[in-house]
């Protein structure tokens, strides 16, 4: 059963992860917004600002309806892993996160009907493994990371990840318990 909430986003994992929890969007709108960071903008406040941005552009266009959004970030330090467009450049994003303690920053943000605006950001560590050639190469080969930014942790690369600390739903791209909670305290139940 669909619910009264617009999903703002073309991601299939996010609307997998929404229908896991018995909250259908009623339409999806992917909003079509410029994701370039601004100069110096540290990784929390772009994460922010990508998932409010997108619920305001939709909301925009569909008046009167509660829309929902989420961007999902890796960072490692200060720098934001962005979608490889190669397999050479997702080779590169893999060496960088070999071996290493990064972060995974998820922002749901919700614009109800009213015009109010309700957000929630979550912020996962993961430790991954030191991955050699190979692994890195048939990573890549395997072309799970087409499409999303650094990888999907659901896919081969959950057998390279030692720890994590935090949403596991997040890091596919939707953290389920905040984003229920945001959609209950708007009336969407």
């Amino acid at each position: 059963m669909t619910k009264d909430f617009i999903l703002a986003s073309s991601s299939p994992q996010r609307k997998r992860l929404l229908e896991q929890i018995g909250f259908e969007p009623k339409e999806i709108l992917a909003a079509d917004i410029d994701e370039s960071e601004k100069l110096h903008e540290k990784p929390l406040f772009y994460v922010r600002r990508m998932a409010r941005e997108k619920a305001l552009a939709v909301s925009a266009l569909k008046k009167g309806e509660n829309v929902l959004a989420s961007d999902t970030i890796i960072t490692v330090g200060l720098r934001i892993i962005h979608k490889s467009n190669t397999p050479e450049e997702q080779a590169q994003v893999m060496r960088l996160l070999s071996g290493r303690n990064h972060k995974v920053i998820s922002a749901v943000c919700l614009v109800t009907k009213d015009g109010r605006v309700m957000e929630k950001v979550v912020t996962t560590r993961i430790s991954m493994k030191r991955l050699n050639e190979e692994e890195i190469k048939d990573y890549v080969a395997s072309n799970e990371w087409v499409g999303v930014c650094g990888y999907k942790i659901e896919g081969v690369l959950a057998g390279f990840v030692k720890n994590m600390v935090g949403s596991f739903t997040g890091v596919v791209g939707l953290p389920l318990y905040e984003t229920r909670n945001l959609l209950i305290g708007a009336g969407i139940k």
